[in-house]
């Protein structure tokens, strides 16, 4: 629906509208969607890859014990949950809470997928961030390393959605390229594809919202 020019002079844009601060302002896109009934339970949930992630990337939590979480801790994971902490943290909604919301993606090892379900997944699962499963022997460090260059989209009965696609660090065509990734990914999902497209939103943490449609105006 956007080509490669129109994305970057939305981005162009965006970054004049935020006035300067002492900090990395997160640049944000949001897709608005039309022509499709939520009532019939529409939702999207996509982990997209991002070719140009930001020098932090996502964070990361790993629910594991011994070796895994050895294994985790080595490949960089930000914290590693064991599961005597788990329990406790699943009697505290506020704490909960908390945790959910501090880390991006969450990785468990397979045997403790249930233990997080029974724990975390009131918490977890509205939030579309129940843990991907990881097996024994499974590759930890490519699984973190995919996940912390990558980003989450996500709407549940809604006609819009927004996720990170970068930061002020980053150049305008590494943003429109992680703009595209996330469009795509979309795109796949929906009904009739980019058809179903109203508009793109870009902001800068402190600056103003531009829209796609006003390209020109």
């Amino acid at each position: 629906m956007y080509n490669n020019d129109q994305l970057k002079e939305l981005v162009k844009k965006a970054r004049e509208a935020a006035p300067k601060r002492n900090f990395a302002q997160s640049a944000e896109i949001t897709l608005v969607l039309k022509d499709i009934d939520v009532k019939k339970g529409f939702s999207v949930n996509e982990i997209v890859i991002l070719p140009n992630p930001t020098k932090k990337g996502a964070s990361l939590c790993m629910l594991a014990t011994g070796d895994m979480g050895l294994r985790a801790k080595k490949a960089g994971v930000d914290q590693v949950m064991e599961p005597d902490t788990l329990d406790r943290i699943g009697t505290n909604r506020r704490e909960a809470r908390k945790i959910v919301r501090s880390y991006d993606f969450f990785l468990a090892d397979a045997t403790l997928m249930s233990s997080v379900g029974r724990s975390l997944g009131q918490f977890l699962g509205p939030k579309g961030k129940m843990p991907t499963p990881v097996p024994y022997g499974a590759p930890i460090e490519n699984i973190a390393s995919r996940l912390r260059s990558s980003t989450r989209i996500r709407s549940k009965n809604q006609l819009n959605m927004s996720t990170k696609i970068g930061d002020e660090s980053m150049t305008d065509e590494q943003l429109v390229a992680n703009a595209n990734a996330v469009i795509a990914s979309v795109e796949k999902k929906l009904p009739q594809g980019d058809k179903n497209l109203r508009n793109a939103i870009i902001k800068f943490t402190m600056g103003k919202a531009l829209k796609a449609s006003t390209l020109g105006k």
